[in-house]
């Protein structure tokens, strides 16, 4: 539905059980790894939103998921195709209904799976930068212009979150916790990104730019007021390895 006017809707109670074995190891082990500080988690609404979440560790979609199955929603990741290749995790996304994002070939697979999803009354967590920041400061970097595609598409609200600490848990690259001393995992949800002007015309790649821009500055300054510290003028372009507008 679009325009901004949503269906108000209930996950069924058979999606819900498939949360029910993951969350029940999911939760203790964050818990006992981590300190986890969740900052105005109450602005998410409670009908259906889209996040858009800066990626620091392949550990904290488990930790933005935590946070937002903790207000009693349900969480749909948009992950990479791969993980659905492991066994047992394979079990785990499909019972708890993930949404698989084929890189190369996915045709907007994925952004119809989203918002089948958000008719359903589920929260879509959306990384706009594709992948773990290579910034090598660990700003979030420049994005892809999908997670405001979907909010324009469908008038859901699309909520910008920062977090900052869980990479000190697992950073990036690698597969070894660094549990000691004791971590804490802050996020920080902020106030919706204000897309009204770019509603109800054509997506043009213009108006999916401006969008993306935006969503991506809340993001930022989000993670700026976690770290404690301005970002800096210009993002980390992946394709160039560089910051843009840098000379």
């Amino acid at each position: 539905m679009n325009d901004g006017e949503r269906p108000i809707a209930q996950p069924s109670r058979g999606l819900r059980r498939g949360f029910v074995a993951p969350a029940a190891v999911v939760r203790p082990a964050l818990r006992a790894l981590v300190r986890q500080e969740w900052l105005h988690a109450e602005r998410i609404p409670r009908t259906g939103a889209i996040l858009a979440v800066n990626h620091i560790s392949e550990l904290d979609p488990l930790s933005v998921a935590h946070m937002v199955y903790n207000q009693g929603l349900l969480p749909a990741v948009l992950a990479k195709a791969e993980l659905w290749k492991v066994p047992v995790l394979r079990r785990v996304l499909q019972s708890t209904r993930m949404i698989p994002v084929e890189r190369s070939r996915d045709g907007g697979r994925s952004l119809a799976a989203a918002q089948a999803a958000l008719d359903e009354g589920r929260v879509i967590i959306v990384y706009p930068e594709g992948t773990v920041t290579r910034d090598p400061e660990g700003w979030p970097m420049s994005a892809r212009s999908g997670a405001v595609r979907l909010a324009l598409q469908t008038g859901a609200p699309l909520i910008p979150v920062g977090q900052w600490g869980m990479q000190e848990l697992l950073p990036y690259p690698g597969f070894r916790l660094s549990p000691f001393p004791r971590k804490t995992a802050r996020v920080l949800v902020g106030e919706p990104v204000d897309l009204d002007d770019l509603r109800g015309g054509p997506l043009t790649a213009a108006v999916l730019r401006v969008g993306t821009e935006r969503m991506m500055d809340a993001v930022t300054e989000l993670v700026a007021q976690l770290r404690g510290e301005p970002a800096p003028a210009w993002r980390w372009d992946l394709r160039t390895g560089r910051r843009e507008g840098a000379a």
